[in-house]
């Protein structure tokens, strides 16, 4: 029998409704926030920061000789005319967002967003302009603290608890993208603890509504128009990839910006590394928790507490360490000397020891991720700005190796502290997790071929591993 398509699709959608009301599956209908009324009410909490600061260049030329008589008759004219060459000091500008969150005029922004600026203007979205004074910065989360000073009452965004938001939540995002002002928005979050190798502390929300340049150190609203994320990175060339720093994050370090301007976090003094299936199995472990210490600083508060090369910490503080990244933030977060409860692993055994937190220093790393010796002898790590300071390089970004084991492959083959290392068999090594990835399922005798980057040049090498 011929059945006309507009009954077939009637008798399918019957057959359907039926199915799923035999399986007893309930479908709820998706519910939309109200986009335009949270644009309406927060819009007033979002600023745009714009920023200058003057750049003075360098002297590009030099005089190609210098007379041995003395008394060159060139001289004054090469001095006067490469002097008159050289470009003035020039301002350069740039964009960025930022939200209100005290009626005193205190604003959240990214750190990179106002860093070394001479100028800050601050413009709200009725069109008034402040100007903006940096109140603390905190360089490896990656914010700022600024305020203005008016007498007028402000509008403030209300910050709401990142620990709580769940994937697929529906997300806005306000901002000054590309100087377009209070643009607005909205994505859904698309996974949570993204480590992107911007700094020790990495636990990015990652959202699939539109970020670009100028949306840094703006807000992510949740549907109740909350603040549960800053807006920070994106994916050179991508589409809907965007970071967002949680905002318990900020939370936990505003008081500090607020009272001293900078940040003091905890310290313990130790190398940690991830626990692969492989070493998992040789502790004995069920499942890949924790965090595997690699190296226990001497006379640290690790070593104090006894602590070892070898354990592996399952709990911090009493809580569980279910990723390698964990361990860090927990640290940085606790109160300086203050006496905490650590249970670890040791040959198979728990024990539970106590450690009192230090304060980490400037320019410390932290307790920084290492993958060390399992196949190839080296130690890396994931290049910071302080990490490339100790180490007297250029790159502030990529993988950097931090040791090498004696009499291994890599140091025969001539690999040394301080390569960055490229690629790994022609793929790409940006962050640890490459590392890993290109590391991993490559067996003993397997020939390694890496791109180093080591000062000024490139270069290749190949080993076999051990």
């Amino acid at each position: 029998m011929y059945c006309r398509p507009s009954r077939l699709f009637a008798l399918f959608t019957c057959s359907l409704a039926l199915s799923v009301m035999l399986c007893g599956v309930a479908i709820a209908k998706p519910v939309l926030p109200d986009f335009v009324e949270l644009a309406k009410k927060l819009k007033p909490t979002v600023v745009n920061i714009s920023t200058a600061k003057t750049i003075k260049p360098q002297r590009r030329f030099q005089r190609p000789f210098n007379s041995p008589f003395g008394n060159d008759p060139f001289q004054d004219f090469f001095d006067r005319f490469f002097d008159e060459s050289q470009q003035h000091p020039y301002k350069q500008k740039s964009l960025g967002s930022g939200f209100i969150i005290s009626d005193e005029g205190y604003i959240i922004t990214n750190n990179h967003v106002v860093a070394e600026a001479d100028e800050i203007k601050v413009k709200l979205s009725d069109g008034r302009e402040f100007k903006g004074e940096i109140k603390g910065t905190d360089e490896k989360l990656d914010l700022a603290l600024l305020k203005i000073s008016t007498q007028d009452h402000l509008p403030v965004a209300a910050l709401g608890d990142s620990d709580r938001i769940e994937i697929g939540e529906w997300v806005m995002a306000i901002g000054n993208p590309f100087g377009l002002s209070q643009t607005v928005t909205a994505g859904i979050i698309s996974a949570q603890g993204r480590v992107i190798g911007s700094g020790p502390y990495d636990d990015f929300i990652q959202t699939d509504a539109s970020i670009n340049p100028g949306n840094s150190g703006g807000p992510l609203f949740n549907a109740q128009g909350e603040v549960i994320g800053i807006n920070t990175a994106i994916v050179a060339g991508g589409q809907g990839i965007g970071f967002a720093i949680p905002v318990n994050m900020a939370k936990n370090i505003i008081p500090m910006l607020k009272e001293k301007g900078k940040v003091t976090r905890g310290w313990i003094g130790v190398s940690i590394q991830p626990i692969t299936p492989e070493l998992a199995q040789s502790f004995e472990l069920k499942g890949e928790k924790g965090a595997l210490i690699a190296e226990v600083v001497k006379d640290g508060p690790a070593e104090k507490a006894g602590l070892k090369s070898g354990d592996i910490i399952l709990e911090f503080n009493g809580r569980a360490i279910h990723e390698m990244n964990e361990l860090p933030r927990m640290v940085a977060a606790t109160p300086v000397e203050k006496k905490v409860n650590v249970k670890i692993l040791r040959e198979g055994k728990p024990v539970d020891l106590s450690i009192n937190v230090e304060r980490l220093k400037d320019g410390e790393d932290g307790d920084q991720a290492g993958v060390s010796q399992e196949k190839l002898g080296i130690t890396v790590r994931e290049l910071s700005k302080d990490l490339a300071a100790k180490l007297g390089i250029k790159e502030q970004k990529g993988v950097v190796i931090t040791d090498v084991k004696p009499e291994s492959s890599a140091e025969q083959t001539g690999i040394a502290k301080g390569d960055i290392i490229r690629e790994i068999n022609g793929s790409k090594i940006n962050s640890v997790g490459d590392y890993e990835k290109a590391v991993n399922g490559h067996k003993k005798g397997a020939i390694m071929r890496m791109l180093l980057r080591r000062g000024d040049m490139s270069l290749f090498v190949a080993f076999r591993i051990d």
